[in-house]
C-alpha cells in the first residue's frame, strides 16, 4: 500500500481561542490522498472548506492534530519551513489567479523556481515548456493585463507545476471563468492526472466534483460523506 501523500488526523482549527468569542470551524477532520488520487472536496459556503485549505496548503497552522505533507510533518512545522514546503511540495491554482501584473506570463512561470534557487537557464526552458503545455507560449511575453481570464489561469497552472509539485491544490479555479473556458481548464486537470499528478478541487461545484475520481462533502467542519465520481467520463456526458 503506497503512503498517502496528504495525511490528517484529527485536524481541529479553533480561531480566538480562549476567548469568549472562540469559534471551532474543524471538528476532527481526518483525510487522506494517495498519489494519483484526483479528489474534490465539496461544501458549501460556511462549511470549512477554506479554512481546510488554508491547512491543507500550508498556508495555516492546525490548532491540533496531525498533518503530514509527502512525509513532512506540516503541523509541527517552522513558519521558514511552511514557506520552503509551499514553493516545493505544493503547487497552487486559485480562482482570482494571483499573477504579478508587471511582468510577463513567462517571468510570471519562472518566480517559484527563481526562489527555490533554480539557475536562470533552467528557469526560462522550464518556463517555455508548461506554458507550451497549456497552450499559452504565444502570450509568453503578454503581462496578465493583456490577457483574459481563461488565459491568466493557464498561465497560474503552468506557474504551480514548475517546481514539480507533489501535490496540486485548486482553490474554484474556474469560479472566474464562463463555461467554455471553464472546460480548457478541467482538461488541463485531467491530462495532468492522466499523467499522475496528485491534484485536490476545492470547489461549491457538484457538477465540477463529479468530474474527479473521488468526492467528499464537507458540511459545518466535517466529512460527511464520500463517494466515487465519473472521472473524466463526466465531461463528455
Amino acid at each position: 500500500m503506497q503512503e498517502p501523500i496528504i495525511d490528517m488526523r484529527g485536524i481541529v482549527k479553533t480561531y480566538n481561542l480562549g476567548m469568549p468569542n472562540e469559534l471551532e470551524i474543524l471538528h476532527g477532520i481526518d483525510l487522506q490522498v494517495y498519489p494519483g488520487d484526483f479528489m474534490a472536496i465539496v461544501g458549501e459556503s460556511g462549511s470549512g472548506k477554506s479554512t481546510l485549505m488554508n491547512i491543507i496548503g500550508a498556508l495555516d497552522k492546525p490548532t491540533s492534530g496531525q498533518y503530514t505533507l509527502d512525509g513532512v510533518d506540516v503541523s509541527q512545522a517552522k513558519d521558514k519551513e511552511l514557506s520552503v514546503i509551499r514553493n516545493q511540495k505544493i503547487g497552487f491554482v486559485f480562482q482570482t489567479f494571483n499573477l504579478i501584473g508587471r511582468t510577463s506570463a513567462l517571468k510570471n512561470v519562472e518566480l517559484p523556481m527563481l526562489y527555490a534557487g533554480v539557475p536562470a537557464k533552467q528557469r526560462t526552458e522550464r518556463a517555455k515548456k508548461l506554458l507550451e503545455m497549456v497552450n499559452m507560449e504565444a502570450r509568453a511575453k503578454h503581462h496578465p493585463n493583456e490577457l483574459s481570464g481563461g488565459q491568466k489561469q493557464r498561465v497560474a497552472i503552468a506557474r504551480a507545476l514548475v517546481n514539480k509539485p507533489a501535490l496540486l491544490l485548486a482553490d474554484e479555479p474556474t469560479g472566474a471563468l464562463d463555461s467554455a473556458t471553464s472546460r480548457t481548464v478541467m482538461d488541463i486537470f485531467h491530462r495532468l492526472h492522466e499523467s499522475g499528478m496528485t491534484i485536490v478541487l476545492i470547489t461549491h461545484s457538484q457538477e465540477l466534483a463529479e468530474e474527479c475520481s473521488r468526492i467528499l462533502t464537507l458540511r459545518d467542519g466535517r466529512f460527511i460523506g464520500e463517494r466515487k465520481g465519473a472521472g473524466r467520463s463526466a465531461s463528455l456526458g
